[in-house]
């Protein structure tokens, strides 16, 4: 059982207030998930610049940032936010900085590249989590969050949603895949990569790789009802909106609101009770296998 809450802002005035919003709906999702949390925010970004959201330890974000500036000759355009960081970086530089850092910072963990994502997470209760990396402070077109109750793999800020396996793509997931070992097979031989045995990963990487294809968000969810296998719910970032998805059966609860302002998604209606207008939002569950897309 976990819990998943998403935010899709159609009135860009409500901008500043989206960090704020996301941050009540993870929070009220904590007794779905208590042990581990995470979010992605898309906030503002620069044309030919790539942010890079790197889980650090201790000092290394300002050894990092010495070691930037002298290896690549510009100052670091760095945030550190508790134990992440974002690295901005300009996007002809941004493979030759992935390599850098690999090789000389082992134990800085890249969790999430794009023009606007920045990706969050860790383990803790989810509004402790959420306070830890100033969501409330936060601003942007959209977030979607994810609360985690562990029942098949331990406790680790690894296996805490969302998962990210393309640029300003992520996924969270409520359900099990009963073939994701075998799909993960397909994709690595695809060129995908894996760092956790998480199945949500694999239905992140799914999407990464139909899009490469050429598929576009919709289409690429419409094929993965035939491709994974399970009872799942997925909400879906990129950086021009969301998406939710729920398996034939849909089993997995989940209800959304619907305003002139914004779009809303949450495992159960508390999550969007606090939201602004909520007694005006047209309130639904969204159907078996059908894909919903809001996009800017």
């Amino acid at each position: 059982m976990c819990g998943i809450v998403g935010l899709f802002l159609k009135n860009k005035g409500l901008a500043p207030q989206l960090g704020a919003l996301t941050a009540r709906m993870l929070k009220v999702m904590s007794d779905r998930g208590p042990d581990s949390a995470g979010f992605a925010v898309y906030g503002a970004g620069n044309a030919g610049t790539v942010k890079l959201t790197l889980r650090t330890q201790g000092d290394a974000a300002a050894l990092l940032a010495r070691a930037f500036a002298a290896r690549f000759g510009i100052a670091a355009d760095l945030v550190q936010r508790g134990n992440h960081a974002v690295l901005a970086v300009p996007a002809v530089l941004e493979a030759q900085v992935r390599l850098w850092l690999a090789e000389e910072f082992s134990g800085v963990h890249l969790v999430g590249a794009g023009t606007r994502m920045e990706l969050y997470k860790d383990v803790g209760l989810p509004g402790d989590v959420a306070d830890r990396f100033g969501l409330p402070l936060m601003r942007g077109t959209h977030a979607i969050g994810h609360t985690r109750m562990a029942t098949e793999s331990s406790v680790t800020t690894d296996g805490a949603h969302p998962f990210s396996t393309g640029m300003d793509q992520c996924l969270v997931h409520n359900g099990s895949l009963s073939n994701h070992n075998a799909m993960r097979r397909v994709l690595i031989r695809e060129g995908l990569s894996f760092e956790t045995e998480n199945d949500s990963e694999v239905a992140a990487a799914y999407l990464t790789w139909r899009m490469r294809e050429g598929a576009g968000l919709e289409q690429a969810l419409t094929e993965s009802l035939d491709d994974l296998d399970g009872f799942y719910t997925f909400v879906v970032g990129t950086e021009s909106g969301f998406a939710v998805l729920r398996d034939p059966i849909a089993c997995k609860p989940a209800v959304m609101a619907e305003t002139d302002d914004y779009v809303a998604f949450g495992s159960e209606y508390r999550a969007l009770a606090m939201l602004p207008d909520i007694a005006h939002a047209r309130l639904f569950e969204p159907e078996p296998a059908r894909v919903y897309v809001w996009e800017h």
